[in-house]
């Protein structure tokens, strides 16, 4: 495979244990463990990171934002489902 054919990865890392890994950035790769190294050298040369993680573009799908209103409209009738009835405590640094 030529290195113009690479597909397209997409990077997420998590900074600190506890918290929820998230989206760094992209980058082409011929395969997952060159897209690992890739990712760590790139996006984590700092240390920034305790945990990489990364996806094929091609393997995630999304919802389209023009579809917003359709997609979440139902969630507003359920406000049960958002916290905000609850007291979080100080010593809570990451929720």
């Amino acid at each position: 495979m030529e290195r113009k054919d690479w597909p397209l990865w997409e990077v997420f890392v998590r900074a600190r244990n506890g918290l929820a890994h998230r989206h760094f950035g992209s980058l082409h790769a011929a395969d997952a463990k060159m897209a690992l190294e890739m990712a760590r050298d790139v996006y984590t040369r700092r240390a920034e990171g305790v945990s990489v993680w990364v996806a094929p573009s091609a393997a995630i799908a999304a919802s389209d934002p023009a579809d917003k209103d359709s997609l979440f409209e139902p969630m507003a009738e359920k406000i049960y489902r958002h916290p905000t009835f609850y007291a979080i405590p100080d010593q809570v640094k990451n929720l």
